[in-house]
């Protein structure tokens, strides 16, 4: 099948554009002192920063997911909202893994929590394509260290996690003007709320309903981004949710990738254009290309965006 030259022209650029990240070795990082600067970095206004939020931290070729390594990687294209997974180990230490079972990404097999942590350790992880690299599953204390003053996370809390040990955990690194916890009801993100008052929360937002229902249980909207799916809401949804200063995320892992895959990466431009905030996807340096484009395009810039050089060993 012939490509268009749009096409071609378009895989150049993004060759360009990782060539160029990886030669330059500059991170972008996202900083905050507090968590009153994140909540209102986090707060919808006409000057707001769009953003992608690499899902599973922005696995590549060589770059497992959910791997520290690969957190690293992803700041070099932009500046990154990482989402990560968090799972408990036999001994009850939080560690990060996506799926119940280690077989898929990493060399162990069996239940994670048929393992101790040092017994996890023992693993090394794998990429998307099954290749073996030399990086071991993270525990969530050296990943919230690691990531204060570089990047915000958005932790998915796997079943079985109490949400108390995770908060406990942002408290003990100190890694609350970095963190924002997903949560899947509105019984969950109360849970949060009265664990952790100052914590931003992601909620299922997709209806007018759904948002007085977690202001009904006491959550204010200052403490809200609303994950509005994974596909686009309507004009009304993004106007509710702007007008209560809402940021909007929008899940293009899955049908929404593919689409840009099929028909051009302009497609994640469009969907900032037409109301969402942060994309979460599967495809970062594409849609993060994307989104730069965007915050030039519209002139958006932020004192949290710092750009940093990154030493070579």
């Amino acid at each position: 099948m012939k490509r268009s030259i749009y096409q071609l022209g378009g895989s150049l650029l993004l060759l360009l554009f990782v060539f160029t990240a990886s030669a330059q070795q500059t991170a972008s990082l996202l900083q905050f002192k507090t968590t009153t600067e994140l909540q209102q970095f986090l707060s919808y206004s006409q000057q707001r920063i769009p953003l992608i939020s690499a899902h599973r931290g922005g696995p590549q070729k060589g770059f497992p997911e959910n791997a520290l390594e690969t957190f690293q990687h992803s700041t070099l294209f932009q500046p990154v909202i990482i989402e990560c997974d968090i799972s408990l180990s036999k001994d009850s230490v939080m560690v990060l893994m996506h799926d119940n079972r280690l077989d898929r990404t990493s060399t162990g097999t069996g239940l994670i929590e048929s393992y101790t942590y040092e017994e996890l350790r023992k693993f090394k992880l794998k990429d998307n394509d099954g290749d073996t690299t030399d990086f071991r599953i993270p525990n969530l204390d050296e990943v919230l260290r690691w990531g204060k003053n570089k990047v915000i996370f958005t932790l998915d809390v796997k079943r079985g996690v109490p949400y108390a040990k995770v908060v406990e955990a942002v408290r003990r690194c100190k890694a609350e003007a970095s963190v924002v916890l997903i949560t899947y009801s509105a019984t969950q993100a109360a849970e949060v709320y009265q664990l952790a008052p100052d914590l931003m929360i992601s909620a299922s937002i997709q209806r007018k309903e759904d948002l007085e229902r977690l202001n009904g249980l006491g959550i204010p909207s200052n403490r809200l981004v609303a994950f509005i799916g994974v596909k686009e809401a309507d004009e009304a949804l993004y106007q509710l949710l702007h007008e209560n200063k809402i940021l909007c995320i929008l899940g293009t892992m899955g049908n929404l990738d593919k689409q840009a895959v099929a028909k051009g990466d302009k497609n994640y431009y469009d969907f900032v254009t037409r109301g969402a905030d942060i994309l979460s996807t599967d495809r970062p340096v594409e849609a993060g290309r994307m989104l730069q484009q965007y915050r030039d395009d519209n002139q958006l810039h932020s004192a949290h965006i710092k750009q940093q050089p990154v030493s070579k060993k």
